[in-house]
């Protein structure tokens, strides 16, 4: 296999809104790269980047797969991104790591909500985008409405390259505004075509485009804008060289049409990826902290430079283990060597490197600065990481990866399967990061987080088909509590005569309430000997079992104060045993005079969405209980800020999705505890009760 170095490289990421046809795309290009013999299809689950099982069977991507062909002498990395919003984490790692991306857009649908939200990851990074209209033989698809969209949500340096020869059933082909000659393609999915003068009913469109064109690349270098100024026009090799340097800067944003189903328009696009894309050496250098040092460093995209790397995604092979994929920024990695873990401070062995085609592997000696590729069975060595030369230090800043919005309870369909379901899960969280697994120790559930409905649903199908385990998922018990509102006193007298030793032990207690948060306190205010001090710890320990199951619907007791001021004791027949049953018992006679209530969580909330569904989200919240904390914005986004019930956020992830129109997005963690309402309060403790199996009895 041919090493490439950092100059002959392209990589690059193709980016979104779900069903818009990327898959499809990155098959025709690997076809007409002569990278693979047949072009794939997502309907026949024959393509090189949907190679998962759930993803053949869903027909949607799950996962960024890398992919990679040559054109014209130039290696091009493709990294085939998810679109749709629960895996937009695995498209934020693809940006993190390409030189430019493709963004794809449906030409019926247009721009939707996840092309803009991968625009703005790759707007964030300063990436220089390509844009393809994809889909165009569909029927109602339109180019030019497509291009006002586009123009209106992007900015006017959206600026076509090309101009469909048809629409629908009738598209055949572009005009090439650069070389200014249509190519119409065959009609067996080939990407053959054949170079002709531009049609006649094309020319009068193409003349007014082509020069907007010249013009914005004119308007974006001031040497050019003289040139033009003074000529009219540019010549073709300041067009080209002019509208290289402003893709690169972010000024311009090209724009192509293409059919990836029928093979028609690809050509083009890979020419604009060799000719206007920036390579790795273009990009500049990458910065990241000396790990020594504790500053700035930065690492030059050069073979002679110190080696460094960061692992931006992690497979979990049932098969092979952990199947690490990696940019290496600066050097060279050849295999059978030593790397240093920065981020970990550990040292890793290399084993073979590989270059990944899909699921398919090519073995490589080694790889240069630039380029993409795998190494499997790293010890450490986990998504985010930096690997580099132990003499020359380097940590690159981790993708940061949404925190995860939706969480199930998870339980094993077969009873005893529970640490056969944690090790799989933990061995899924090694590949995924935003999948989060605790264990609620009041309800003593197992809780499965992640980024949506969609994405857990993936993660139990993974179980199944992977790891062979049966799971059932469930809305998480509210974690409820109970406290007091009423200072009381109580007491407890344990009294039993057996023969021989009997059992004694009395107390009295003073219980008030504490302020939230505040947990249990407990106030050793004995004088003068009436409870030796070596059973008052005993007292606390009986208070201490009998709080974790209160009185109102058997959660247990928070933010409360106990008292020990006064009790009695026998010289044989008191014990620690003694004690401990008489606390408890002063503890349930002072509780129930103490106006026992219950204690819900209360969610800190933030809801960023569109400006137009503001009102919609705020009216919903307060059906919902939420107390609005403000609303601030940010970019075209509203952030809402709000306290709500947890008991209220549980189905809150499809709610937000069907107000929005899949343009919402939340976060919440846990905030306090608070009251609930006197009115709600019967509702819970039936549910509470029900669910022991206790019927209320009827006074």
């Amino acid at each position: 296999m041919k090493v490439y170095e950092a100059p002959g490289i392209r990589n690059l990421a193709v980016v979104g809104h779900g069903g818009c046809g990327k898959t499809s795309l990155v098959s025709a290009m690997l076809f007409d790269m002569g990278a693979v013999t047949r072009q794939g299809r997502v309907e026949d689950g024959t393509t090189v980047t949907d190679f998962d099982p759930d993803e053949i069977e869903r027909r949607i991507s799950l996962q960024t797969a890398l992919a990679f062909g040559e054109w014209r002498k130039t290696k091009i990395n493709v990294l085939d991104a998810p679109g749709y919003a629960n895996f937009l984490s695995e498209a934020k790692a693809a940006v993190r790591v390409a030189d430019a991306a493709i963004v794809v857009v449906d030409a019926v649908a247009g721009v939707e909500v996840q092309t803009e939200k991968t625009w703005g990851l790759a707007s964030d990074l300063g990436l220089p985008r390509l844009i393809v209209v994809n889909r165009m033989d569909r029927e109602r698809a339109s180019f030019t409405r497509t291009l006002e969209v586009l123009e209106k949500a992007f900015g006017r340096g959206v600026v076509p390259l090309v101009i469909p020869l048809g629409e629908e059933k009738g598209f055949v082909g572009v005009t090439d505004l650069l070389t200014e000659k249509a190519d119409v393609y065959s009609d067996d999915q080939s990407g053959k075509f054949q170079a002709v003068d531009v049609p006649e009913r094309f020319r009068e469109a193409e003349r007014t485009l082509r020069d907007r064109l010249v013009e914005m690349v004119a308007e974006t270098n001031e040497e050019l804008m003289e040139e033009f100024f003074e000529k009219g026009t540019l010549p073709q090799e300041d067009l080209v060289r002019g509208l290289h340097q402003a893709v690169r800067a972010g000024k311009l944003f090209p724009v192509f049409a293409a059919s990836s189903a029928r093979n028609v328009g690809l050509h083009p696009i890979l020419d604009a990826i060799v000719d206007l894309v920036p390579s790795p050496a273009e990009r500049g250098d990458a910065t990241g902290t000396d790990a020594a040092q504790k500053g700035e460093a930065s690492r030059k995209p050069a073979a002679d430079a110190p080696f460094s790397a960061f692992v931006f995604k992690t497979l979990a092979d049932p098969h092979a283990g952990r199947i690490s994929l990696f940019r290496v920024y600066s050097g060279v990695l050849k295999a059978d060597g030593n790397v240093h873990n920065a981020t970990r401070d550990t040292a890793e062995r290399v084993g073979g490197l590989f270059l990944l085609q899909g699921k398919n592997q090519t073995s490589v000696p080694e790889i240069q600065a630039g380029d993409l590729g795998a190494v499997a069975k790293l010890k450490e060595t986990q998504t985010g990481d930096t690997l580099c030369d132990k003499a020359s230090p380097i940590v690159f800043p981790p993708v940061e990866f949404p925190e995860p919005s939706t969480t199930f309870a998870i339980e094993p369909k077969t009873r005893g399967d529970e640490d056969k379901i944690s090790q799989a899960l933990h061995r899924l969280m090694e590949e995924d990061p935003v999948l989060r697994i605790s264990r609620d120790a009041q309800t003593h559930e197992m809780l499965l987080s992640g980024a949506g409905q969609l994405h857990v649903e993936v993660v139990v199908a993974k179980l199944r088909k992977r790891y062979k385990v049966e799971v059932n998922l469930k809305k998480p018990k509210i974690p409820y509590r109970e406290t007091v509102k009423a200072a009381a006193e109580g007491h407890g007298r344990h009294k039993k005569q057996t023969g021989g030793h009997g059992q004694f032990g009395d107390c009295k207690i003073r219980m008030k309430p504490l302020p939230r948060g505040e947990d249990f306190k407990f106030v050793d205010d004995i004088f003068g000997g009436s409870i030796p001090r070596n059973f008052i710890p005993a007292v606390e320990k009986g208070i201490q079992e009998a709080r974790h199951r209160g009185p109102v619907a058997g959660y247990p007791m928070v933010d409360f104060q106990v008292e020990l001021f006064d009790g009695q004791y026998h010289d044989v027949d008191s014990s620690e045993l003694s004690f401990k049953i008489a606390g408890s018992l002063a503890f349930k006679d002072a509780v129930a005079r103490c106006k026992p209530t219950l204690l819900e969580p209360i969610m800190k909330v933030e809801i960023a969405v569109p400006e137009e569904f503001a009102g919609a989200v705020m009216g919903d919240l307060s059906s919902r209980r939420g107390r609005p904390q403000g609303m601030e914005p940010k970019g075209s986004l509203q952030i809402i800020k709000a306290e709500v019930p947890m008991a209220e956020m549980l189905s809150y992830d499809a709610d937000l999705t069907s107000m929005t129109g899949a343009r919402g997005s939340y976060h919440m963690e846990l905030s306090h505890y608070d009251e609930v309402p006197f009115q709600l309060q019967e509702k819970v403790v039936a549910a509470a009760r029900a669910e022991r199996g206790e019927v209320k009895n009827e006074e």
